[in-house]
């Protein structure tokens, strides 16, 4: 009960709550607008979930890995001859976190223009399906189904995939026919261009095994940063990189995208910088705050004296 009197009057004096729990828990612990918008009518309650808060797996625990299958994701993804596979960073994770922030910056501004606030229900499962983007549209509405192709190639523009090289890998997109154009300019193969089966997107496409058969037999002539130098600026291109040579890639430097931080225990440590580069604002970066840490100061605003925050921490309540 104490707990619960606390969360009411921290609301009272909140803009948002966000929570990320199965989609059946919210209403269940008093963590929704219905349970909280009587201390507040304009807190805007946000919820991330496995598989949001409605349907018959609401209640049902959801992890990046498990929405990348039920999505679909693990279908489209490895060589046609493997077995499905999931992608090598946590996507749908990030996706979520990202729509469930900007829902809830939407949620923010209505409740300034109108002084109402709301439930904001956001789900992986939700976010996994909307990042299908074309795939969905076009199995939707023609008779078409998304296979797996060699070299992570693109369903439809050819050529768009990964190529080996004398000493690695290298990826290219042609997404316009200028990109063609310049691609069988780079490569010295002027023929292909004035040749009727690569003419055109649906051209190549109805003849992708033989152009790409062609284009794979010169791209091993010669190695990754040679094709580089001759392809970048002119065509998408780039090398299939590491980790670690990711990181240390000059436009990271360039970005500021690798930063130094101090640490009170570990020193100084090394970590990934902010992508939204906002004018005349620096980001600063600084370790996070030991948990709990900042729990008495923020008691303490809404009137929670010293001593009543230590009975508080002595009882299990915060």
């Amino acid at each position: 009960p104490e707990g619960r009197e606390l969360l009411q009057r921290l609301v009272a004096h909140a803009d948002g709550v966000y929570t990320n729990l199965r989609g059946d828990l919210p209403a269940k612990l008093g963590l929704d607008y219905a349970a909280l918008g009587s201390a507040n009518p304009r807190i805007v309650c946000c919820t991330l979930s496995g598989f949001g808060r409605t349907g018959p797996r609401a209640g049902e625990p959801g992890y990046d890995f498990i929405l990348q299958a039920y999505a679909g994701f693990m279908s489209v993804t490895g060589e046609p001859d493997g077995p499905p596979t999931r992608a090598g960073v946590s996507v749908v994770d990030f996706a979520g976190g990202m729509l469930s922030a900007l829902a809830l910056m939407v949620g923010l501004h209505r409740a300034r223009e109108t002084g109402a606030g709301c439930d904001l229900d956001v789900s992986l499962f939700d976010a996994a399906l909307s990042m299908l983007n074309y795939l969905a549209v076009w199995t939707l509405n023609r008779d078409w189904r998304p296979v797996r192709l060699p070299d992570g190639a693109h369903q439809s523009l050819v050529p768009s995939q990964r190529f080996p090289t004398r000493d690695g890998w290298i990826v290219v997109m042609c997404m316009k026919e200028k990109f063609w154009e310049r691609l069988v300019e780079c490569l010295e193969l002027g023929a292909l261009g004035a040749d009727p089966r690569f003419r055109s997107f649906a051209d190549r496409l109805a003849h992708r095994d033989v152009l790409v058969a062609l284009l794979a037999r010169t791209f091993r002539d010669r190695t990754t940063a040679e094709w580089l130098a001759r392809l970048r600026g002119r065509v998408p291109v780039a090398p299939v990189y590491s980790v670690e040579e990711a990181l240390a890639d000059e436009q990271a430097a360039a970005r500021e995208m690798v930063v130094d931080v101090a640490h009170p225990l570990f020193g100084n440590v090394r970590e990934v910088g902010c992508p939204i580069k906002m004018s005349g604002v620096a980001p600063r970066y600084r370790p996070a705050a030991p948990l709990g840490s900042d729990t008495g100061a923020l008691l303490a605003e809404i009137g929670v004296l010293p001593a009543d925050f230590e009975r508080l921490r002595a009882c299990g309540v915060v």
